[in-house]
């Protein structure tokens, strides 16, 4: 299903109503999967019936979205985690060096024992995750405990990533060959920001 969405998002022709309906729709099932590879704990329930072991997250979640792109998956992200906190990154680009520099911060306080899930739609060079990555640890986030979700991404990117932090957990719906000359994902989507935003 999940390519099936990605598949109408990259058509040139999908207008911005329709980009926006199905990147909502792909965001809660990539919610459903970092949920999946959240820490979880025993819990007892009294069903109407009778006993029984349920389960529930076991740690406070934070969701860290990426400027400006990634506010397209936060919605259906604080829908499914429900008490998360949310914390905010922005990254502005470098087009000629394509080096991600910090231009906003604002941060919950995050405990050791948090999970951290980091939102951006697209993964191209891997500079943005990369500082973002780089930002939570500076504060004590441990690796381990960082969850980053994309929905489309470069192998290039993606290797970056896996390089530098091993123990980050990726989710993302597909992983491209290449990029282009101008950094951009190949065949890719385009700009997922401007897309969903209309600033094309």
């Amino acid at each position: 299903m999940k390519k099936v969405l990605l598949s109408i998002l990259r058509d040139k022709s999908t207008d911005i109503k329709k980009f926006r309906e199905i990147a909502k729709d792909l965001a809660y099932i990539l919610a459903g999967e970092a949920g999946d590879l959240l820490e979880k704990e025993k819990i007892n329930i009294n069903t109407p019936i009778d006993n029984a072991i349920g389960i529930k997250f076991k740690n406070d979640i934070v969701i860290v979205p990426i400027l400006r792109a990634a506010l397209s998956l936060l919605p259906p992200f604080l829908d499914f985690f429900k008490y998360a906190t949310v914390g905010f990154l922005g990254l502005r680009r470098d087009e000629k060096t394509a080096i991600a520099n910090l231009y906003y911060k604002n941060l919950p306080e995050i405990k050791k024992t948090d999970d951290v899930i980091i939102l951006d739609p697209m993964i191209a060079t891997g500079g943005s995750g990369i500082k973002a990555i780089e930002i939570l640890k500076e504060i004590g986030v441990l690796e381990e405990k960082i969850i980053f979700v994309a929905v489309i991404c470069s192998k290039i990117g993606v290797d970056e990533i896996k390089i530098r932090f091993p123990k980050v957990k990726l989710i993302y719906v597909e992983q491209d060959e290449k990029l282009n000359s101008t950094k951009f994902i190949v065949p890719g989507l385009g700009d997922f920001g401007d897309r969903f935003f209309g600033t094309i």
